[in-house]
Order: C-alpha cells, then structure tokens, then sequence
C-alpha cells in the first residue's frame, strides 16, 4: 500500500460535489417548467430551496452509499444485490424525512411562511418510486467513479511485469487506524470486496485497495493460485478439496473457510495440487 493510496482522494468529494450542483440546477429548472405548464407561477428561489433541500440529503447520503458498496460489493455475491434492493426503502425514509425536515426548517422556522409536508402513505409511495432511481442511479455512480479513480484495466494489469521482487509483506490499517506489517507468507486467502481485497490471516481479516488480478500478478504463483473470479488461495493452507455442483469443486481452508474452485481455474490449481478422484 503506498502513501498516495492511503491518504485521501479529494477528487471523490470534488466529483460529487460537481455533478450535484449541476443537477440541482437542472432539477429546478424542470420544477419551474413544470409548474408553469400547470398554471403555478413559481420562483426560482423556492425552486432552488425545494430542490436544494433534497440534494443536501442526497449529498449527506453518499457515504453511506460508500460504506454499503465497501461493506457488500455487487459484484462479489448474489446475496449483495438482495441487500442493496432492500436497503432502498432505509435509503428512502430517510431522504424523505431529512428533506421535510429541511423544508419545514426554512420555511416555517427561517421564512416564516406556512408549510406542510405530510408524510402520508401516498406522498412516501411517491418519494420511494423516485428514490428507487436515484438509488440505482447514485450506486452506478459509486461503483463506475471507483473504476474510473483507483481501478486498473484489466488489459494494463495483464501487462504488469512478473519478472521483478515479490513483496514478501503488506501494510494494512487495522480498526483505530494503527498499521501493521502482514507477512505475504500468513495470508490463508485472499478475496475480491470491490475496489478492495480482503487478506484473511489466522482468523483476520484486512483490507487493501488493489484488484485481485493485480495481486495475482505480484504474488508467487507456486504458492498463490486463483480459484475463482473472487478468490485467491495459499496453496499451502488448503486442507481438504470435494467435489461441488455444476462441476465446480469446493475447497476447505485450514482456517475453515471455504471457497469455490471454479472450472475455469481448476487446470492451474491442479498444476500445484493435482486433486485424485
């Protein structure tokens, strides 16, 4: 881990912070349109403060959106897109109530006019049909600036030299911030958590921010080998190999875990531990 990937990037916020403010003047645009082709006549100024209420939420949502995708990346279970699906309705709520909150703040308590917002049934079934999409949409967001920022290409990570020194340790940040130095050689298993990987060590478990596939190509290959498109396994640590469903097989760690090995990494993993049937 380098000192670039462990400080902050600043260009999350700046990008967000961008492509907000450009749709909080779009949507209010459109709510000026759309109230006028109804007959209302309304300023850009309460325009601004509805819309703008809204996208302060939003805005104060997208960490939690950070910490669901680093906590249950899409990409690394089928449950993950059950969690997400559920979490929309948590994600709507609270955008909802925040929003109202907000408006009922400056127009009552600031401007001192009369304002209401009730939270009935069909105003929450309103807000959550639109939430469904700004959900879907923040989490593409998420996902595709996480690429485009911190992930290699596939296609420059094949290329990456496999000649040079191997690293024999790794730093990592436990929980309360304090590094330490985990020996290459105790890693059980390694497994995909979107733009990170998650080293499992005796029973540990820590993040960094790098791609399997780049792992694989810094990693001995007589000791680590991929089992599958999320995990890579210390040859040295597997206990026990059985056979699986759609001629996948399952492999059992010395630490218990277990993991998939897929047919399409099975020739490598036989070329280090052929498996006897």
């Amino acid at each position: 881990m380098t000192a670039q990937e462990k400080s902050f990037d600043w260009r999350v916020p700046a990008i967000w912070a961008a492509l907000l403010t450009v749709s909080l003047f779009a949507q209010t645009y459109v709510q000026m349109a759309d109230e006028a082709r109804r007959g209302n006549a309304i300023g850009f100024a309460r325009s601004f403060i509805i819309e703008g209420t809204s996208h302060l939420v939003t805005a104060a949502l997208v960490p939690v959106l950070y910490w669901l995708h680093r906590r249950w990346p899409i990409g690394a279970r089928r449950r993950n897109i059950a969690i997400h699906v559920l979490g929309v309705l948590p994600f709507s709520l609270a955008h909802t109530a925040g929003m109202a909150a907000l408006r009922l703040l400056w127009f009552s308590g600031i401007a001192g006019e009369a304002y209401t917002f009730p939270l009935t049934l069909d105003r929450l079934g309103y807000e959550f049909a639109k939430d469904v999409i700004s959900y879907g949409m923040l989490s593409l967001g998420v996902v595709v600036l996480g690429h485009l920022l911190h992930g290699l290409p596939r296609s420059v990570e094949a290329r990456a030299p496999s000649g040079g020194p191997r690293p024999e340790r790794f730093a990592v940040r436990k929980r309360g911030g304090t590094e330490i130095m985990v020996e290459v050689a105790d890693i059980d298993w390694i497994e995909a958590a979107g733009n990170y990987a998650v080293l499992h060590v005796g029973g540990e478990t820590f993040e960094i921010r790098s791609s399997l596939t780049r792992l694989e190509t810094e990693l001995d290959p007589k000791r680590f080998v991929r089992v599958h498109k999320s995990h890579i396994v210390n040859i040295a640590r597997v206990a026990e190999v059985t056979p699986w469903i759609s001629g996948d097989w399952r492999i059992r760690l010395q630490d218990g875990a277990e993991v998939n090995l897929s047919r399409r990494y099975r020739q490598r993993f036989e070329a280090l531990a052929p498996v006897h049937r």
